[in-house]
């Protein structure tokens, strides 16, 4: 089995997969001040809960932007399943040709994602996930890595208008009952809600100009489902997209 873990800013994706296929994944809380030995009890209660047996892990890939959790992680690999983990980093092999200024300051969660997409949709691809940051990556036709955009999250944007504006109360995240709030709760729902659909119809409109193409649209991330009714042009909303990736980088290079 190949454990594959995609470690973001805020929070961290596991799947297991055996024999090529997704086995069981869960989604945890990214803690750079978390030891070993705490990930070590919570894997193998997320294991037991899923009827995984961790001995039968003889693989792991991570790809992270959080450098200070690398070391927990590589502790990790060896002490509980005795593996070299193999980091999505600058000299493995991906099979998608990086087409930036500066190939090294793509993060390895943008990489990840714009491999799965190429592999499970086609190119070009627009790949929209939300994160902690909303990226928007671009796969052109020939299967290069083009560049995107970065914005700011939407749990971001939500934290500062509560943290500036000491009047205003914390709200869910879903699209309200209409656009004209009649109450505070509903308008902020609706700035949240339906601006940020405005951001994200408005990019990708643009990317899509800049590319000559009516490119395929695949959301991923936590807030990915939030949208998917409201977002009409997207092709596809695909939770374990990173997980994917990773495991298509890893056959690459362990082959």
């Amino acid at each position: 089995m190949l454990l594959a873990l995609d470690v973001g800013n805020t929070h961290t994706v596991l799947g297991v997969f055996e024999n090529g296929r997704l086995r069981a994944h869960w989604r945890i809380a990214t803690d750079s001040e978390t030891t070993a030995d705490e990930l070590d009890v919570l894997l193998r209660s997320l294991f037991a809960g899923d009827g995984v047996d961790p001995g039968g892990v003889r693989g792991m890939i991570v790809s992270s932007v959080v450098p200070d959790y690398d070391a927990v992680l590589r502790k990790l690999a060896e002490k509980r399943f005795g593996v070299r983990p193999m980091f999505v980093e600058p000299g493995v092999r991906t099979g998608v040709p990086i087409c930036y200024d500066n190939p090294h300051e793509v993060g390895a969660d943008r990489i990840v994602n714009a491999v799965a997409a190429v592999a499970r949709y086609g190119a070009p691809v627009i790949v929209l996930d939300f994160g902690t940051a909303t990226t928007f990556d671009v796969v052109g036709p020939k299967g290069e890595y083009l560049g995107g955009v970065i914005a700011p999250g939407l749990g971001i944007s939500a934290d500062a208008l509560f943290e500036r504006a000491a009047r205003l109360v914390r709200v869910d995240i879903r699209k309200p009952p209409r656009v004209i709030g009649r109450n505070t709760m509903e308008s902020i729902q609706s700035g949240l809600f339906h601006g940020y659909s405005a951001l994200i119809e408005g990019v990708v409109g643009r990317l899509r100009e800049e590319l000559g193409s009516e490119a395929k649209v695949v959301a991923t991330g936590g807030l990915a489902q939030v949208f998917a009714d409201e977002l009409t042009f997207l092709d596809a909303v695909d939770p374990d997209l990173a997980l994917e990736g990773l495991r298509i980088i890893w056959e690459k290079n362990v082959k």
